[in-house]
């Protein structure tokens, strides 16, 4: 998986491509974890468009992410998602924690 930040003014877009699973954990905490203390950015955008695969170990990275986004007052979203990706997402009800499209 590659993960590449972009911030523009107060949100940052976290731009994901292939498959989001286990071994991409520190890739992933290393896009998201200087946007918690950056004063900026006021909220973050998962973009799952590039992505084709995730596991449950993806799903425990978005809680963290929430987590830790939301112990800074900094919403997040995720956009893009689709096909396999928007089931496992569906199946675990994730849009009732995150604003999904």
């Amino acid at each position: 998986m590659q993960a590449i930040v972009h911030k523009e003014a107060a949100k940052a877009v976290i731009k994901l491509s292939g498959r989001f699973d286990f071994n991409t954990h520190r890739e992933f905490r290393g896009a998201y974890e200087p946007l918690i203390s950056d004063a900026e950015t006021r909220s973050v955008v998962v973009d799952f468009s590039g992505v084709d695969y995730l596991d449950s170990s993806a799903l425990g990275m978005l809680l963290m992410l929430r987590d830790k986004l939301g112990g800074a007052n900094k919403d997040v979203a995720l956009i893009g998602v689709k096909g396999n990706v928007k089931q496992v997402l569906d199946i675990a009800n994730f849009g009732k924690l995150f604003p999904i499209s």
